[in-house]
C-alpha cells in the first residue's frame, strides 16, 4: 500500500485483516482525532464499474445503519482510484478466536453473545440489508462483553439492482445456509441459519458438518442432518439443543420467523434457566415407611435433610353437614323404600325372560305345552371355500410414454396413478427423455393382486439451472458455488491483468441455462504476468520493439564482441544482432520487469 493517508484525513497505521474483496487497516482519523479501521477494496475491483456501483451503494446503505451491536461504518470514498470504507473501530477479539482459545463456551456465555448478534441482525433486516457472511470471524466481543457484527459494508440490500444479484460475496462454505448453496438469493432467514451454526459452534467448540473441500462441506448443509448438540457436549441442555437445531433446519420457513424470533426464544429460554437456579424445583412424590415417631414440628422435614421430599399433606376435609333428626315416620319411611326395590327387581327378571326365552317357549311354559323338538339342518362348510387371488405381475413401464404406460397397465387389469411430473437429473434417472416414464411403484417383476394401483411419474427432462457470473470471484468461491449448482467446473489458470488467484473469464457465460452435470470452464489469474518473446536473431531495434510491446522493458543493451562468445556464435551473428537476454524466451514474468539484451558488437 502506498498510500499512508487517505484524502489527507484517514492514517493507515497498521493492516489487520485481508479478504478476497479488501484489507482492513487500523487507521487514525485525522480531523475528529479518533482510531478507525479501514477498508481498503483491492485494486483489480476498481476496473469494474459495476461492482463499484454496488460497493458504494452497499456501504452507503449500511452507514445508515446504526445498532449497539454492529460495528458503525462513517464514511465511504476513494483517493486517486483507491476505494474505501471508514468504520468503528472495536477492540478485543474475533468470536472465532475466542473459540479456538477456549473450546466450547458456557451457555451463560454464548446464549447472550447470540441473542446480541440477533438482534443487530434484525435491525439490518428491517432497513432491507441481508448480511449473508454470518460468522464467527466477523463477531467482535469486547473485553466487558460487548457484541458487534462488523464486515456490514458489503452486505446484500434490497434496494440493490439486478446488476448487484451476482454472488461477489458468496459466504462462507462452513456457515453458508443450504438455499445459499443452491445458488438461491440469501434472505433473512438465510442469516438466521448462519447464527444457528455460530452458535452450534460456540456450545460445542466444533462445526456440525467438516469435509475435505468447501463443495462436500456445502452439499452437507443442503442434505445431511446436523449431529445434535449435546452429542459432543452433554451439559448443553435439551431446550437449547432445540432451539438451535431449529435454526439449523433445511427449509427456511421451518426456522424462526426472524432474527427478532430467534432472540426473543434465546430471551426466554435464558429467563426460564435463571427461573430455576432461584426457585427450588419441587422433587417427585416418592412412597415413604410411615414413621411411628413423627418430629415435633409435625412431620416436616428438617432443613439440610437429605433425600426425597415428603408428599405435601391435603387439606382437611370439609365438615360434614348435620343431617336432620328422624322422625317419628322413619319406619315406614324404610318400609316403602324396601317395596320399591322389590318391585323393580320383578320388573327386570321379566324384562331379561322377554330378551332370551322364545315366546311360544314361555307361553308353553305357562300352559303345560311344549314346543315339538325340530332337528337343525346340517352344515357343510366346505362346500363353499374362500376363492384364492390371482397374482399379476407388474409390468416395466420405465421408459415408456405416457400413453403407452397406462395402456400397459390396462392391459394386465391394473389401476394406474401418476404422480406430478418431475425433472431428471442424469446421474440419478436412466430416464431423462420429456413425457417417458422414469419411476414406478410397485416396481416392475413385482406379483400383486388386480386390484393394485400402479403409481409411475413422468419425466419433465434433465433439470436446467442457469450459470451465474463468476467473473472477478476467487476462484475457489466461483467453483463452490457452480458445483453447489450441480454443475461441473474445469479451472484453467492464465495470466491476466486482474490478482491472482480471481476468474477472470468463463464459458459458456452467465444467464447460460444448462442441464447438471454439464462443465463450466472458467479461467482464474495467476497474475498480471507477461510471456518472454523470443528476441535472440533479432536485431536490437527490432528486440527492443517487440520486448517493450510484450509489456516488457530493456534495462540494458550489453555490447559483447568476439572475445566474449563462442566461435561457434561469433561466426554465426553479425554485428548489432541480439545473441542473449537475461530472460529466457516463453517464460511468465510479471508485466513490467527489466530484461538486459546482450548484442554482438562491431
Amino acid at each position: 500500500m502506498q498510500l499512508k493517508v487517505l484524502n489527507n484525513r484517514y492514517e493507515l497505521e497498521q493492516k489487520i485483516g485481508e479478504g478476497g474483496m479488501a484489507r482492513v487497516y487500523r487507521g487514525r482519523d485525522g480531523r475528529l482525532n479518533r482510531r478507525v479501521a479501514v477498508k481498503v477494496l483491492h485494486p483489480h475491483h476498481a476496473s469494474d464499474v459495476g461492482f463499484l456501483q454496488r460497493f458504494h451503494h452497499e456501504a452507503q446503505a449500511a452507514a445508515n445503519l446504526h445498532h449497539p451491536n454492529i460495528v458503525d461504518v462513517y464514511d465511504v470514498g476513494q483517493d486517486d482510484g483507491v476505494h474505501y470504507i471508514v468504520m468503528e473501530y472495536v477492540e478485543g477479539s474475533d468470536l472465532k478466536s475466542l473459540i479456538l482459545g477456549s473450546g466450547a463456551l458456557p451457555p451463560e456465555q454464548a446464549v447472550p453473545i447470540a441473542m446480541a448478534v440477533a438482534e443487530g441482525l434484525e435491525a439490518a433486516h428491517r432497513l432491507g440489508l441481508v448480511h449473508r457472511d454470518v460468522k464467527p470471524q466477523n463477531i467482535i466481543v469486547g473485553p466487558a462483553g460487548q457484541v458487534k457484527i462488523t464486515d456490514f459494508g458489503i452486505a446484500k440490500s434490497s434496494l440493490s439492482t439486478a446488476m448487484t444479484e451476482t454472488g461477489v460475496t458468496f459466504g462462507t462454505a462452513d456457515y453458508i445456509s443450504p438455499e445459499q448453496a443452491q445458488g438461491l438469493p440469501a434472505t433473512a432467514r438465510s442469516d438466521v441459519y448462519a447464527l444457528g451454526v455460530t452458535l452450534y459452534e460456540m456450545l460445542t467448540g466444533r462445526l456440525p458438518f467438516a469435509g475435505d473441500s468447501s463443495v462436500a462441506v456445502a452439499m452437507q448443509h443442503v442434505s445431511s442432518e446436523p449431529p445434535p448438540p449435546r452429542m459432543y457436549n452433554p451439559r448443553i441442555p435439551p431446550q437449547l439443543e432445540a432451539l438451535v437445531l431449529r435454526a439449523l433446519a433445511k427449509r427456511p420457513d421451518d426456522r424462526p420467523a426472524s432474527a427478532r424470533e430467534f432472540a426473543r426464544l434465546l430471551r426466554s429460554y435464558q429467563n426460564v434457566g435463571e427461573q430455576e437456579t432461584l426457585v427450588r424445583p419441587v422433587a417427585p412424590y416418592v412412597p415413604q415407611r410411615p414413621n411411628p415417631r413423627p418430629a415435633a414440628n409435625g412431620g416436616a422435614v428438617p432443613r439440610g435433610a437429605t433425600g426425597p421430599m415428603p408428599r405435601t399433606p391435603l387439606p382437611p376435609p370439609r365438615p360434614a353437614v348435620a343431617a336432620p333428626a328422624p322422625t317419628s315416620g322413619a319406619g315406614r319411611d324404610f318400609g316403602v323404600f324396601l317395596l320399591g326395590l322389590l318391585l323393580l327387581g320383578v320388573i327386570l327378571v321379566m324384562v331379561y325372560l322377554l330378551a332370551t326365552v322364545p315366546f311360544g317357549d314361555l307361553l308353553g311354559s305357562a300352559t303345560g305345552r311344549t314346543r315339538p323338538t325340530v332337528a337343525p339342518a346340517a352344515t357343510n362348510v366346505s362346500a363353499t371355500p374362500s376363492p384364492t387371488p390371482v397374482l399379476i405381475t407388474v409390468p416395466d413401464l420405465v421408459g415408456l410414454d405416457e400413453r403407452a404406460a397406462i395402456q400397459q397397465l390396462e392391459a394386465f387389469g391394473l389401476q394406474s396413478f401418476a404422480e406430478l411430473p418431475r425433472y431428471t437429473d442424469t446421474p440419478t434417472y436412466t430416464v431423462t427423455t420429456p413425457g417417458q416414464v422414469f419411476d414406478q411403484l410397485p416396481r416392475a417383476g413385482q406379483q400383486v393382486t388386480a386390484t393394485t394401483t400402479v403409481t409411475y411419474v413422468v419425466s419433465l427432462g434433465p433439470a436446467l439451472v442457469s450459470v451465474p457470473d463468476v467473473v472477478t470471484m476467487r476462484g475457489v468461491d466461483a467453483s463452490f458455488q457452480l458445483r453447489g449448482l450441480g454443475l461441473q467446473v474445469e479451472e484453467i489458470a492464465a495470466p491476466d491483468r486482474l490478482s491472482a488467484g480471481f476468474v477472470f473469464r468463463m464459458e459458456p457465460g452467465a444467464g447460460v441455462r444448462l442441464p447438471r452435470g454439464e462443465t463450466v470452464t472458467i479461467y482464474v489469474s495467476i497474475g498480471d504476468k507477461v510471456r518472454m518473446p523470443e528476441v535472440v536473431g533479432l536485431n536490437e531495434g527490432e528486440a527492443r520493439r517487440l520486448i517493450e510491446s510484450a509489456g516488457l522493458f530493456v534495462s540494458f543493451a550489453d555490447q559483447q564482441s568476439c572475445d566474449r562468445l563462442t566461435p561457434e556464435v561469433c561466426a554465426a551473428t553479425q554485428a548489432g544482432e541480439v545473441v542473449s537476454a537475461t530472460i529466457p524466451a516463453g517464460e511468465l514474468v510479471d508485466r513490467g520487469t527489466a530484461v538486459t539484451i546482450g548484442v554482438r558488437a562491431p
